[in-house]
This record gives C-alpha cells, sequence and structure tokens, in this order.
C-alpha cells in the first residue's frame, strides 16, 4: 500500500503517515476537470481501513470530474512551518492515490455517524437527526487507496536523524 518515493530519506514512517491521515481535519482532493485542467478542492474527511470518506451534495463539479474518470489524488498537510532565516519550510504530508466510487441512499448512514463522531462528537444526536432529515440529498465519496505516499520536509528529516 505504501509506496517509496525518490527522496527515500524524507519518508515518513507508515505508522506516522496512518496517524496524519487519522487526525487531519481537511484534505485537497484532485481530480481530473474539464477540459484537462486539474480541479482541486478542499474538503473534509475521514479515514477508515485505507479509504478517504467525504460527502457532497449529489451533483457537482466534483461528482462530474469523477463520473469521468475515477483516478484521484488526496492530499493532507500536517505541518507546514516556513523557517524564514534558512529559506525553508518545514512539513509534512501525505498524498493518497486511488480511484473514487459515488455512494448514495441509506448506506451512507454509517458513514456519515463517523463524520459526525470525528467533527461534532459533543452533538451526535442533533447529527444523527441531520443526517437522517439529509440523506436523501447527499452523496457520500469512497476513495479506495492503491498507495500512499508521505514525506517531510528535509529539516525535519534531519531532526529525525534519517537525512
Amino acid at each position: 500500500m505504501f509506496r517509496e518515493m525518490r527522496r527515500s530519506k524524507q519518508y515518513i514512517p507508515d505508522d506516522e503517515v496512518t496517524e496524519i491521515l487519522n487526525k487531519g481535519s481537511y484534505g485537497i482532493l484532485g481530480v481530473s476537470g474539464d477540459y484537462g485542467y486539474p480541479y482541486t478542492v478542499p474538503l473534509n474527511y475521514i479515514y477508515i481501513n485505507d479509504k478517504i470518506y467525504f460527502h457532497c451534495a449529489k451533483e457537482g463539479h466534483k461528482l462530474d470530474a469523477i463520473k469521468k474518470n475515477n483516478k484521484v489524488s488526496f492530499c493532507v498537510v500536517a505541518r507546514s512551518d516556513v523557517d524564514s532565516e534558512k529559506f525553508t519550510t518545514k512539513y509534512k504530508s501525505v498524498i493518497v492515490f486511488g480511484k473514487a466510487e459515488i455512494i448514495v441512499g441509506r448506506s451512507i448512514v454509517p458513514i456519515m455517524k463517523e463524520f459526525a463522531q470525528k467533527y461534532s462528537y459533543d452533538f451526535m444526536e442533533k447529527a444523527e437527526q441531520y443526517i437522517n432529515s439529509s440523506v436523501n440529498s447527499m452523496a457520500v465519496v469512497q476513495i479506495t487507496a492503491e498507495y500512499i505516499t508521505g514525506k517531510e520536509g528535509s529539516m525535519l528529516a534531519k531532526e529525525r536523524n534519517t537525512y
């Protein structure tokens, strides 16, 4: 699942990649957009068993793009600290490459409850009411990871003593 990268000294260990994906609050979805242009959009997500999930309306640009080409990427940045004096950025990021599948209907309810657990834990009763009343107007997209890469900036790699 996890893929080696060109700059292997900046590779983030698999357990840390998983932690970044579990704890991230948003990521950037990349799809093949109209007229050959890439289309990226930030969105909230959950990560469960090597799958990324996000929710959206049942129609729109994201879904149109996925229907045309279901190969997508999803990037989560866990850290981005600019070190102006050293002309560098201390960063950690993960990119998931995979195939997206659009899910609609009542089968999205358990997934939406996982969203509520992550983003609205203190309001679960209200969240469940909202999910049940909105389920027919929502879709969930499931991205099944084909490979995942995690990378950190060279300064962080040096601090880790792996550079």
